[in-house]
């Protein structure tokens, strides 16, 4: 699968506390989204959720918002969540949370008066050292399992 740089939202981010993507999408003023083709978030781990003391948990938001920042406006559109020890539904468990691992956030369709402007990403995390190092992709529904994914083995410089 080939990846757009702009429809990434993530590449490699180390997360050890809130945070947003590294990178936003603008959908400018005049597009709503998944009309046509289903679109989702694809995230990919590539180190390990650690859950030494057991109690660390993962979310993993995608959400509009209307300034680039995602401050204000914010609108929740899907949501996946990890917790570490026995996780209460709809919760998963954090232990799926390692190297490889895949899964996706399907957008619904949205009509332009319902979106923002901007397109992101959020990972909260909670719990005593929680950290995780994942990718995210906007992706067509239709390329999720269409091909296996392998770890990078190279650096580009």
């Amino acid at each position: 699968m080939i990846i757009d740089a702009q429809t990434r939202f993530s590449d490699s981010q180390a997360v050890t506390a809130d945070a947003v993507g590294t990178n936003v999408i603008d959908l400018g003023d005049d597009l709503s989204l998944g009309n046509g083709e289903p679109m989702a978030v694809l995230f990919t781990v590539e180190v390990a959720a650690d859950q030494t003391t057991g109690d660390e948990d993962y979310t993993f938001d995608v959400e509009y918002a209307s300034n680039a920042a995602q401050t204000t406006g914010r609108q929740l559109i899907g949501r996946r969540v990890f917790e570490s020890g026995t996780p209460t539904a709809p919760a998963q468990d954090a232990d799926l949370l390692v190297p490889g691992f895949q899964f996706a956030i399907v957008l619904p369709p949205t009509v332009l008066s319902e979106s923002e402007r901007y397109l992101g990403i959020r990972y909260d995390v909670a719990g005593t050292t929680p950290t995780i190092t994942c990718s995210a992709v906007l992706v067509p529904l239709s390329f999720i399992g269409s091909a296996p994914l392998y770890p990078k083995g190279y650096v580009i410089s």
